[in-house]
């Protein structure tokens, strides 16, 4: 039975610092080195940064801070989460994450996603009316270059390559790659024709409405006869020493950064109300140790997932409330998580 993954995620969300307003973009930076080698000193598995070109996030290039990680840490794994594929070039991706892997003596993982944001577009000269053509071209290049073989391939988003041989390799011959999901079954279906993990992104409303995404990636790498990896999810969530401080901490800053993002896509302003619910039976994760396990425990069982990300960076939260975040999620909601889900296939709980 495959072990259950249990991470961090974060894109480099600005905190506040201790005279109430947000740090620079490099005090950004540093603070998630400093949280990531406390995660991996208590415990977590996997620290994913997501790429973002938006004045509120300081993590553009992921694998560049990941580099600076793997200096002050020995066994976390180091993901990218997501990065977009759609805007980059996937033989210069490759490359910095194979560089990344040596780095790290073979922790490093990518998850390719076509983004959330599409501020990388028109800032690397690419046109939004391509979105869809640019993945899958893009995606498929990348498959060809796990390989670690010479490689030759045609398509209109690039030059052809061939014959191409692309160093450095790895010294497991694989780069560990995922593929990140918001919720189409065209990419849950893509995710599964290419053999490669899925990593499905939970942002709102109860766990449970995703099963049918886990069901068709396994059912479509079964009639492709492709590789059904377990699959991943990752959710916002906030971890405090009781449920009252979590959601005093967490609340307003997230709050801001989820109208402000609303804004721009025409969501109204979000009422406590809906917060409230989303804490109780949804999507966001927020509260004790003892609250938070259990949620996180409900949900992997009920998927039926092999890998759990909280993204604990979701708003200004002060720096050192993230700090004993991380430290909580590492000491106390892991362990409990896996008593928990323990105590379940014991019972005989099944997704």
């Amino acid at each position: 039975m495959t072990t259950l993954q249990l991470g961090l995620d974060s894109f480099g969300d600005r905190p506040v610092g201790a005279d109430g307003e947000l740090v620079s973009h490099a005090a950004a930076i540093r603070q998630v080195v400093e949280e990531a080698a406390l995660a991996d000193q208590v415990g977590v598995d996997v620290l994913a940064l997501g790429e973002h070109h938006r004045p509120e996030y300081a993590v553009s290039t992921p694998e560049t801070v990941l580099a600076a990680i793997a200096s002050r840490t020995e066994r976390i794994r180091l993901a990218s989460g997501v990065t977009v594929l759609s805007s980059d070039d996937p033989v210069r991706v490759f490359q910095r994450f194979a560089t990344l892997d040596a780095l790290s003596s073979g922790r490093a993982e990518v998850i390719l996603g076509r983004g959330s944001f599409t501020e990388s577009f028109p800032l690397f000269g690419y046109d939004l009316a391509d979105y869809d053509v640019l993945f899958e071209e893009k995606i498929h290049l990348f498959t060809e270059l796990l390989t670690e073989k010479p490689v030759t391939w045609n398509g209109a988003t690039r030059p052809p390559l061939r014959d191409a041989d692309v160093f450095p390799k790895t010294e497991s011959g694989r780069l560990s790659t995922w593929v990140g999901v918001g919720g189409s079954p065209q990419s849950v279906v893509r995710a599964a024709h290419y053999g490669l993990p899925l990593m499905l992104a939970i942002i709102g409303g109860e766990p449970a409405r995703f099963a049918p995404y886990v069901d068709l990636y396994r059912r479509a790498t079964d009639q492709l006869g492709t590789n059904a990896h377990p699959v991943g999810m990752h959710s916002p969530g906030f971890v405090a020493d009781t449920d009252d401080e979590a959601v005093e901490i967490f609340w307003p800053h997230y709050r801001k950064q989820r109208d402000r993002i609303g804004a721009l896509r025409g969501w109204p302003p979000i009422r406590r109300e809906e917060f409230d619910a989303e804490v109780a039976h949804g999507s966001l994760y927020v509260g004790s140790p003892e609250t938070v396990a259990r949620k996180v425990a409900a949900a992997v069982t009920t998927l039926g997932v092999g890998r759990f990300d909280m993204i604990y960076t979701t708003g200004a939260q002060p720096a050192e409330a993230r700090l004993r975040n991380v430290e909580l999620y590492g000491t106390r909601v892991i362990p409990r998580v896996r008593e928990l889900v323990a105590e379940g296939a014991a019972r005989g709980d099944a997704a």
